[in-house]
């Protein structure tokens, strides 16, 4: 089940915000929200929900166990808890996530191994509960299908609140009702933001919903969904035609499918992050932002001050830090950049194009941080933002290509050929107006517009009328097309 689908806005929402709020209790209204979360996440992975709820007691218990030792003195049985738990937590990602990746590595050096099929955990768990639950018997994941959904997600969080309860920087919550809802929570379970629990553990009991946070939850994911429907979709018809025929296009026409992806991916994504914190407000959580249009950005430093920020976070205190961050010298701190992108991109994928898109942006930051930053601050402010954009667009082309011999064909193909085919230049006409939306959509000059004019009663009615219109044009867009996953879900 997907935000942007009619079985969620019209079933599966209206009935979970009805039943919560006729709940007055809020530990009721707590199990509201996990049972639902449960149900939301086991209508799409039926079985891998077994793998989440696991997840949940085996951090759940580690945090419990690193309590008693707290309470007992014992720093070595609260160390072994909590490397216990992340042990659990990274072999879990590992297994469902990476094991393809390592045994087709292992293909290229082991000729033996050419032969066999590559594993895939999630259909080998399938295969064995099928012994058992006859349904399951002899169904067939396929590729598309190998990764439990969401998995980097939440099991990045049950990390996060596993870390923070040894260091001392959170409580141990010792009710699994709660830590479920905070790991399960539909709203960001997906695909992100990753909710560290320390950020809003006061939250889960003592959250005060409101009216005016109600309806600007309804505006906010108004906003993600037509960033999902109205732009992203769109324009991904676009960079779908022009990807596919890359080798005819002309070089015009690749460079503008470049843009086209770059756009694409980042309205997908914000997209379902306001929708997520939208969504959070309905309910009385407070997300912190995950985007601050970062194609704004004159550096790539900066574009990743601004792009997910919750997983920048995530990695800066978690792995950046606990390497000696900054605090060892250049040499020290040069490597564990090097190590925290390295594993950025290999979280994004199982796959080496995502490694050597971490990389890719690994080493202009490690550049900037060296003699590149002090130099570009020297330039006009434009030709910051127009290298700080090539960056993160030539980055996108790792990032969608998985098959590295047909990314160095399309990269070659932006730099010879002719220039555009007529087929290619009428589709690139054709959308040319949502381009240019979604390029002014991209900068914060609309909300900057907007907030000359707060306070306003007429500011705000015409937000209704625009919350309106903008949900019934997403709705009649999804009555008429096809199913469309976010593109981070496959993450």
């Amino acid at each position: 089940m997907i935000f942007s689908s009619l079985l969620f806005l019209s079933i599966f929402l209206v009935a979970v915000l009805a039943l919560y709020y006729i709940i007055p209790n809020r530990l009721y209204r707590n199990i509201v929200l996990c049972v639902a979360s449960l149900f939301f996440y086991a209508w799409g992975e039926p079985v891998c929900v077994i793998l989440m709820i696991i997840s949940i007691l085996v951090n759940y218990a580690a945090g419990l166990l690193m309590g008693r030792a707290r309470r007992r003195n014992r720093p070595g049985a609260a160390k072994a808890a909590l490397v216990g738990a992340i042990v659990f937590d990274l072999l879990m990602l590992g297994v469902f996530k990476y094991t393809p990746l390592v045994f087709d590595t292992l293909k290229s050096f082991i000729p033996a191994l050419k032969a066999a099929p590559t594993p895939i955990a999630k259909q080998v768990l399938y295969d064995g509960l099928g012994r058992f639950i006859p349904a399951l018997s002899g169904v067939e994941i396929g590729a598309e299908g190998m990764l439990p959904i969401g998995i980097s997600f939440y099991t990045f969080q049950a990390m996060s609140y596993v870390i923070d309860v040894y260091r001392g920087d959170t409580g141990v919550q010792k009710n699994p009702m709660l830590f479920g809802t905070y790991v399960a929570l539909f709203p960001q379970l997906i695909a992100g933001p990753i909710v560290r629990y320390k950020d809003i553990e006061d939250q889960l009991q003592g959250r005060r919903e409101s009216m005016t946070q109600f309806a600007s939850g309804i505006k906010l994911f108004t906003i993600g969904l037509a960033k999902k429907i109205l732009i992203a979709n769109q324009v991904a018809v676009l960079w779908n035609s022009l990807r596919a025929g890359y080798g005819e296009n002309g070089a015009l026409a690749s460079w503008v499918g470049m843009v086209a992806y770059t756009l694409q991916i980042y309205f997908d994504f914000a997209g379902y992050s306001d929708m997520a914190i939208g969504l959070g407000r309905m309910f009385g959580f407070e997300f912190l932002k995950n985007f601050d249009y970062p194609y704004i950005s004159k550096s790539n430093t900066e574009f990743w001050r601004r792009w997910h920020i919750s997983l920048g976070t995530w990695f800066r205190e978690y792995v950046y830090i606990p390497l000696g961050g900054n605090r060892r010298g250049m040499a020290r701190q040069i490597l564990n950049l090097a190590i925290v992108w390295a594993l950025t991109g290999l979280w994004h994928g199982a796959s080496w194009n995502f490694v050597l898109w971490g990389i890719w942006h690994g080493f202009f930051v490690v550049m900037e941080k060296l003699f590149l930053g002090k130099w570009l601050k020297k330039l006009p402010g434009v030709f910051q933002h127009i290298y700080s954009l090539l960056i993160a667009a030539f980055g996108w082309m790792l990032f969608d290509f998985t098959d590295l011999t047909k990314l160095g064909g399309f990269i070659g193909s932006m730099f010879t050929g002719g220039l555009v085919s007529h087929d290619a230049l009428v589709k690139i006409l054709a959308f040319l107006p949502l381009m240019i939306v979604a390029c002014v959509a991209s900068t914060p000059l609309l909300s900057n517009i907007r907030r000359r004019f707060e306070g306003k009663v007429w500011a705000e009615y015409l937000d209704i009328a625009l919350v309106l219109i903008g949900l019934g044009l997403c709705i009649a867009s999804l009555v008429s097309s096809g199913y469309n996953p976010f593109i981070y879900f496959r993450f």
